[in-house]
């Protein structure tokens, strides 16, 4: 599959681009600065450009199967509209190209699963540090759920550095008395790989974490 990720610097997409190509799909990551990423796999096209720049986004999706938005935030803690922006650029550039398969990585703190990442998330790291970025992936859900693309919004818990051995992933979509505390970011970037080639989570918006 012709696999285009945005984000493929960030601490996701670090796990992303090999992990992709070791399930054999031939990925194309669109960066700032491609020194940033060095092409060291035959399966990896780098493209320099801006995720704002409809013309450098449009150029990245043609001919691509499947899109993976796993754009991370650079300030915490500030008003922001990177992701809707940037979302919206995608959105219009993937309905030019005829482009259908979305997976789009938000977090816990987007949309209803505000409230779910337990205390010291939801009063300390959501309130004072967050919130801003979440107000603006909140509006990002909105376009992609507006959308005729088939969508999947991932949305995982905490980042940690590494797997928790023993630790069962879980997965949810009711979020009734749920709370998801922590997921590594190589098993983030795993989830996310599977949702490209699958239609479990389909226009769903699923919270993962341990």
């Amino acid at each position: 599959m012709n696999l285009l990720i945005l984000g493929a610097t960030g601490s996701i997409g670090r796990h992303l681009v090999p992990q992709a190509i070791d399930k054999g799909h031939q990925v194309t990551a669109l960066v700032r600065d491609p020194a940033n990423l060095p092409a060291t796999y035959p399966q990896l096209r780098v493209l320099g450009g801006d995720a704002l720049n409809s013309r450098d986004v449009d150029d990245a999706v043609r001919f691509q199967d499947a899109v993976i938005y796993a754009i991370g935030a650079d300030q915490m803690g500030k008003p922001t509209t990177l992701f809707s922006d940037s979302t919206r650029i995608l959105l219009e550039a993937m309905t030019r190209q005829g482009v259908r398969r979305l997976v789009a990585i938000t977090g816990i703190g987007a949309g209803d699963s505000k409230g779910h990442g337990g205390f010291f998330y939801d009063q300390i790291i959501y309130r004072f540090f967050t919130k801003p970025i979440y107000e603006d992936k909140d509006r990002q859900e909105e376009l992609i759920r507006s959308s005729d693309l088939d969508w999947t919004i991932v949305r995982p818990a905490s980042f940690t550095d590494r797997s928790q051995p023993g630790a069962k992933l879980r997965v949810f979509t009711d979020l009734r008395g749920v709370t998801v505390k922590s997921i590594s970011r190589a098993d983030t970037a795993a989830f996310v790989l599977e949702q490209v080639t699958s239609d479990r989570w389909l226009r769903q918006a699923p919270l993962v974490g341990y």
